[in-house]
């Protein structure tokens, strides 16, 4: 760090770290999954429909969506972070993915960074959802800085992320999470945007998320454990011994995406739900909107096609056909079949092999 390095080039700094690393490093979490792999669809034998039968579309945040899955929230704020996400729009538009944006202080405290959250060129059809973090809301951003950060992306609603144990192990990291339901509350009365809450990958749990529709929000992202660890992350930008070392206690740490699925749709039946955290294929959103999700978002798998020139929209297409023909595997014609009562079984309880 020079003497002259602002808080907005720290920001910039950062970020373009986070994608090295997670490119280069190890950062999966280690003993502990997504808890996908302990479900199983119903496969139907006679699925009495033909595959040009299913259907995928789906409304979310009042847009008629051509899939029911999402680009995760990652980057912006850098030149490489602004050429991903151009490339996650294309891909996104021409496939009928909804999209996140990364974190976007680095826009607010620099000007000039707007331009690599500045998307909607590329997707003027999709939902776009803007992204600030939850505990910068205690460091001097207010409701409105959140509008602003809304109409820079042109966004169809907010996503505040909280991201405490990560803020720990962040060299410089803002550790100050008090308070912060009543900010919340305070944004989502404020912004004539939907406003959601998304974790980073260590779940929301059922009484938070109450808290949380409480408090107003329009929807969760669980985004739960089984995928990127963050404090794994932070550990590769942490020079301090104690903290590096400490991060090896949390390579497990977090609620597994799909506990965090069912224990929040039975809290909170009504509550727009985003499944994230960990899923790696169609396979895996077809078991997660089964559990509950009514999206699917997928982060870091897709990473690598984009930050690299790869065949972003064929990763997209290859995800839908999975999903697609899990469906028809199952005999769900559209994606609230996926929700019908037997349609998927917890495989650690074989009594339920063979009901009707």
């Amino acid at each position: 760090m020079t003497a002259m390095e602002t808080g907005s080039d720290r920001t910039s700094r950062r970020k373009a770290e986070h994608i090295r690393i997670c490119l280069e490093e190890a950062v999966q979490g280690r003993g502990v999954s997504t808890g996908l792999e302990n479900y199983r669809l119903r496969h139907a034998a006679f699925p009495e429909m033909a595959f040009s039968d299913v259907r995928i579309e789906t409304v979310f945040l009042g847009k008629t969506v051509r899939t029911p899955l999402l680009i995760s929230s990652m980057t912006g704020g850098t030149g490489e972070a602004g050429e991903v996400n151009r490339r996650f729009a294309e891909a996104a538009e021409a496939r009928g993915w909804a999209m996140g944006l990364g974190s976007m202080r680095a826009a607010l405290e620099k000007e000039e960074l707007a331009a690599t959250f500045r998307v909607r060129r590329e997707a003027p059809t999709i939902p776009i959802l803007a992204n600030i973090g939850g505990v910068q809301l205690n460091c001097g951003i207010g409701p409105d800085d959140c509008l602003r950060a809304v109409e820079m992306a042109e966004a169809d609603a907010l996503v505040i992320h909280m991201n405490a144990l990560q803020e720990v192990f962040q060299p410089g990291g803002d550790t100050d999470f008090r308070g912060l339901y009543k900010r919340v509350e305070e944004v989502c009365k404020r912004l004539p945007v939907p406003v959601g809450i998304k974790e980073v990958g260590w779940g929301i749990d059922g009484a938070a998320a109450r808290r949380l529709a409480e408090a107003g929000a329009a929807f969760i992202d669980v985004a739960g454990a089984g995928g990127t660890s963050w404090s794994q992350v932070e550990k590769f930008r942490q020079a301090d011994p104690l903290l590096r070392e400490a991060a090896e206690a949390f390579a497990d740490w977090g609620m597994p995406t799909a506990d965090c699925l069912l224990e929040i749709r039975r809290k909170l039946p009504d509550m727009p739900l985003i499944a994230s955290g960990g899923l790696r294929n169609g396979v895996d959103a077809a078991k997660a909107i089964a559990l509950g999700g009514d999206m699917a978002g997928f982060g870091r798998s897709l990473l690598k096609e984009a930050a690299t020139g790869g065949d972003v929209q064929g990763r997209l297409e290859r995800v839908e056909s999975e999903l697609r023909i899990a469906m028809f595997a199952s005999g769900a014609r559209e994606l609230r079949d996926l929700r019908a009562p037997g349609m998927i079984r917890d495989k650690r309880i074989w009594e339920s092999f063979g009901e009707e």
